[in-house]
């Protein structure tokens, strides 16, 4: 059952009242691994259909398009993205993308490997944590400005999304690959009043609360390496006035809320989903 938190304090909690000017749906896909024996076509398909009949305002895809970063790889998974119905789809790069010298084909075939977009009273920044043929991730002071930069507009609400995640995720084993610096990525976007941070990387969904700020995991939408009894999934954030709900959808199985939660009270009710990842070593 879903457990309710109301934080003690709510100091400081005035200058993150949500009001954006219409409710605003955000598609968080992650993850196709094209071209791995566990990447499954008909899940894709399934997911992009799905995602055509939501139609989401907005439609994030947080890294490892490709398994090797191979040309043929990165052509096999734009074939699914261009076929997304939807007038905003925002790409960024992961581990596996970066193999190989794979960032050059995300360049040439996806876009630049950081985006930035200002929409309905909500901005949306997005970086590459990626390194070359390196699997743990790395933000790097020098674009701690440059983020602190693209989210000084005036917004109601803030997002930021990366590949590789910030907090170790339940249920996954070791950790080996969490962000380098994520201790000061994470204070950066606490004092750039960031709500919502997005990641992909490990396959399994998860959403914590940390201090101000909600970190948010989904998993893979379209691969077979899975952990317990996760399936492929993605998720669906609503924002709308005070109130910010996120489900995590799997193709063909239906879905079901993680999280819900106020951006101005910090207050959330959310799933653990520990018995999807019960006996994971």
């Amino acid at each position: 059952m879903p457990e309710d938190h109301t934080p003690a304090t709510h100091d400081a909690v005035e200058a993150r009242s949500c009001s954006v000017s219409r409710p605003l749906t955000v598609a968080h896909i992650s993850d196709l691994h094209a071209g791995s024996p566990y990447f499954v076509p008909n899940l894709m398909d399934r997911a992009v259909v799905e995602l055509n009949e939501l139609a989401p305002d907005v439609v994030l895809v947080t890294g490892d398009l490709t398994e090797m970063g191979f040309k043929q790889e990165y052509l096999l998974a734009k074939s699914y993205l261009d076929r997304l119905d939807c007038p905003d789809v925002l790409v960024i790069p992961g581990n596996h993308d970066a193999r190989h010298v794979g960032y050059v084909h995300f360049e040439e075939m996806i876009g630049p490997r950081s985006c930035v977009m200002y929409r309905d009273g909500v901005t949306l920044v997005g970086v590459d944590s990626s390194e070359p043929d390196l699997d743990y991730g790395l933000i790097g002071r020098a674009r701690y400005r440059w983020l602190e930069e693209k989210f000084a507009r005036p917004s109601s609400f803030r997002i930021f999304m990366l590949h590789h995640h910030l907090l170790p995720v339940p249920g996954t084993g070791r950790e080996r690959n969490i962000v380098y610096d994520a201790g000061d990525v994470l204070e950066v976007l606490q004092r750039c009043k960031v709500n919502l941070v997005l990641s992909g990387h490990k396959h399994v969904p998860y959403a914590w609360r940390l201090e101000d700020l909600f970190v948010v995991n989904t998993g893979t939408c379209c691969s077979l390496r899975l952990r317990g009894n996760i399936k492929p999934c993605y998720n669906v954030i609503t924002i709308e006035k005070d109130r910010v709900e996120i489900v995590r959808r799997s193709p063909f199985h239906g879905a079901e809320t993680i999280i819900e939660f106020s951006p101005s009270t910090l207050s959330f009710e959310k799933n653990t989903w520990s018995e999807q990842v019960e006996g994971t070593p």
